[in-house]
Order: structure tokens, then C-alpha cells, then sequence
């Protein structure tokens, strides 16, 4: 009897697994709701608290893309203890667009998916518990709203990130958030990560790049790393052999969580 016991209990343990939710959260700065899948790791249905990666899509992507290119997440989540949030940033760059008030997706991620996150899980609800990870459009967004936004996220990392969106007025639809750079170059000036470094001290954020070496985003990525070099800011770059697509960013993953897991680590979040 007492063997019988112990055969349940096992296989109810490894029946255990991160599970997968779609939800539809509420975004009061644009007035309709936003999809957003959840990986979670099994201990959070036991109120162990865990830390929060936010991860970003690329443009002309969607909520599933990273458990398209990482159907591992569930496993991933188990493993390192983390919470995924994956987002429907549809091609917003996640700009608070000055031309459309139905695209705020920096005030959505911000405040009120951090408070939706925060409410529905057992998270570790504090900047030190946060962080932000994106491909190519989503490594722009995971900085942008990382260096806007200091007291809210404590990590981010961009992978092929389009750190400076200025020498590519006509790519991905970023004029129709923005206006054209011909008309609005202010506005173009202030709405990519090179020009936000100046509201940085070293140590306000932990900041991971990376970027393959034959990457269209090759040049911007490295004029980032030497401005932030030339104002002291610690912080990870890497290049590596590959190119702008799902091969590189299904490997480079793997370090960005394993650059936040220090992170985490050495801010008392286990």
C-alpha cells in the first residue's frame, strides 16, 4: 500500500508542468484589451514567488511567436523558475505613437501589464524581479521602455535590437506611427534608444546586446555599445557568425536568460 502511495505521488509530480495561458489583458491607455500568452513555471500554483521576463516580439510577429521559435519555453520556465510574459505588440515598436492614440504600447507595458502581471501571479513585484527581452523590433522596444522606464524593469537585452531606427525612414511600417523622418525628424530623434542614453548612470539598469555579424542592424548595434561605453555604462555586448532571423534568436535566447538569472541572482531574487 505504502509502495502504491509513493507511485501516485511520483506520477502526479512529473504529470507537474509549466502550463501555457492565453489572456486578454485590459489597457486602459488605449481603451481595448491586448493578447498576452504566460509561461508558467509549476512552483508559482505553490505561491513561490518568481521573477517576470517580458518578451518582445519582431515586427510582423504576434504573442506566440517566441513558443514558435522556443516551444521549449514551458521547460525553460520550470527549470529557471521564471514567469514569461509573451506580447501582442503588433508593429507599434511599442511607442506611445504621437500620431495614433490607439498605439500606447509603452504606457501598456509600463503600467498596466505590470499591474495585470503583478495582480494575477505570485511574482516578485518589484524592478529587481523585472525584465525585458526582445528580437529586432521587440530589442528596440525591450530598451526603450527599459532605459524610460528604470524603476519598473531592472534588466533588458536586446537580440538584433534596431537600437537606431533613423537610417531606415522607409522599413516596417515605423512611419506610420511616427510620421515620415523628412517631416518629423524631432520626433524621429526622440523616439529611438541611441538618443535615450544621456537619462542613464551607470548601475540604474542591467543591459544586455547582441547581434549576429551579418545583420542589417550590425552597424547601430555597435553604435550603441560605443555610446554607452563612452558615457561609462556598464553592460554585455556580443556579436556572433549569423544573420537577422529565427536560427539566431532561438541561440541567443539562451544567454539573454542566462544574463538575467545572474541578475536576478545577485539581487536576492532565487
Amino acid at each position: 500500500m505504502f509502495l502504491a502511495v509513493l507511485l501516485m505521488l511520483g506520477t502526479a509530480c512529473m504529470l507537474r508542468a509549466a502550463r501555457v495561458e492565453l489572456a486578454e489583458v485590459p489597457s486602459e491607455s488605449m481603451g481595448r484589451k491586448v493578447k498576452v500568452v504566460y509561461v508558467v513555471p509549476d512552483r508559482e500554483e505553490d505561491g513561490v514567488r518568481c521573477p517576470v521576463v517580458y518578451l518582445l516580439h519582431g515586427h510582423g510577429g504576434y504573442e506566440m511567436e517566441w513558443l514558435r521559435f522556443r516551444p521549449d519555453l514551458p521547460r525553460l520556465a520550470d527549470e529557471l523558475g521564471f514567469i514569461f510574459a509573451c506580447v501582442d505588440g503588433e508593429n507599434s515598436w511599442y511607442w506611445d505613437s504621437p500620431l495614433h492614440p490607439e498605439y500606447r504600447y509603452e504606457t501598456f507595458m509600463a503600467v498596466d501589464l505590470v499591474k495585470y502581471t503583478d495582480g494575477r501571479y505570485a511574482t516578485v513585484a518589484r524592478k529587481e524581479g523585472r525584465a525585458i527581452a526582445g528580437l529586432s523590433m521587440g530589442g528596440h522596444g525591450a530598451l526603450w521602455l527599459s532605459i524610460r522606464h528604470k524603476d519598473t524593469y531592472g534588466a533588458a537585452a536586446s537580440m538584433s535590437g534596431g537600437l537606431d531606427i533613423r537610417p531606415f525612414p522607409d522599413n516596417w511600417h515605423m512611419k506610420d506611427q511616427l510620421g515620415t523622418l523628412e517631416e518629423n525628424r524631432e520626433v524621429w530623434d526622440s523616439h529611438t534608444v541611441i538618443t535615450q542614453l544621456d537619462s542613464l548612470k551607470n548601475g540604474d539598469l542591467a543591459i544586455s546586446i547582441d547581434c549576429g555579424e551579418s545583420d542589417f542592424f550590425l552597424e547601430v548595434n555597435k553604435a550603441c555599445h560605443r555610446e554607452l561605453l563612452k558615457r561609462g555604462i556598464d553592460h554585455d555586448f556580443t556579436t556572433r557568425p549569423g544573420g537577422h532571423n529565427a536560427d539566431y534568436w532561438r541561440n541567443s535566447l539562451d544567454y539573454q536568460l542566462l544574463f538575467f538569472r545572474k541578475y536576478f541572482r545577485r539581487n536576492g531574487v532565487k
